[in-house]
C-alpha cells in the first residue's frame, strides 16, 4: 500500500525529470522515443504543458497556451511553481477536469502526473542514452497505484499504447514499463 503523499512522489518524480532533462542536447529533440510517435521535443513539450495544467488546477486558473517548442527548463521551472501551488492550503481538495474529461481532485491529478513524469523520464533517458533507471520506490508506487487499471484505461481512449509481454520474474521497472507500452 502506497503511504507516499502524492505530492512527494511527483517532487521525487519531477526531480528526476528535470535531471534527465538537463542531459538533453539540441541534437536529441528530433530523436524518437519509445513513446509511439513522439520524439524527444514531444515529450518534453508534453510535461512542460502538465505543468501548465496542474498550476492551473491547483490555483484555480486557465492552462495558459501550450508553448511550441518548450525547452527542458521551462519544465524544471513549472515543476517548482506547482509544488509551491499545491502548498497552499486547499489546493490539492480543487476540483478539476482530468485530460480523459472527468472531475478529479487536484490530489488525484497530482498522483496522475507523478505516474505519467515518471514513465515519460525513462523514454527521455532511453531516447538519449542515459541511465534509464527509475527509482525503485517510485516504480513500486506507480505500480500499486495504477497497474492494471490505468494502462487498460489509457489504452482505451489511445493515450497508452499496446501493452509489451515482460516475463513475470522480470524487474518491476521492466513489468511497469511492458505495462504502459514501452519494449523495457
Amino acid at each position: 500500500m502506497v503511504t507516499t503523499p502524492a505530492v512527494d512522489l511527483y517532487r521525487q518524480a519531477g526531480a528526476h525529470a528535470s535531471t534527465i532533462m538537463a542531459g538533453i542536447r539540441p541534437e536529441h529533440l528530433a530523436e524518437p522515443t519509445p513513446c509511439a510517435k513522439w520524439t524527444v521535443q514531444d515529450i518534453v513539450d508534453h510535461l512542460v504543458g502538465g505543468t501548465g495544467y496542474l498550476l492551473a488546477a491547483a490555483t484555480g486558473g486557465q492552462p495558459g497556451d501550450p508553448a511550441s517548442r518548450a525547452t527542458t527548463d521551462r519544465f524544471t521551472t513549472g515543476h517548482a511553481a506547482v509544488l509551491d501551488a499545491v502548498a497552499e492550503p486547499g489546493a490539492m481538495e480543487r476540483r478539476c477536469m482530468s485530460p480523459l474529461g472527468f472531475e478529479w481532485s487536484v490530489r488525484e491529478a497530482v498522483a496522475a502526473t507523478f505516474m505519467d513524469v515518471l514513465v515519460h523520464s525513462w523514454d527521455l533517458a532511453a531516447a538519449t542514452g542515459q541511465d534509464s533507471r527509475l527509482d525503485p520506490d517510485l516504480v513500486q508506487a506507480c505500480w500499486e497505484m495504477f497497474v492494471p487499471e490505468m494502462p487498460a484505461r489509457g489504452r482505451h481512449t489511445g493515450l497508452v499504447g499496446p501493452e509489451v509481454a515482460v516475463p513475470a520474474d522480470a524487474p518491476l521497472q521492466d513489468r511497469l514499463l511492458g505495462a504502459m507500452g514501452r519494449q523495457p
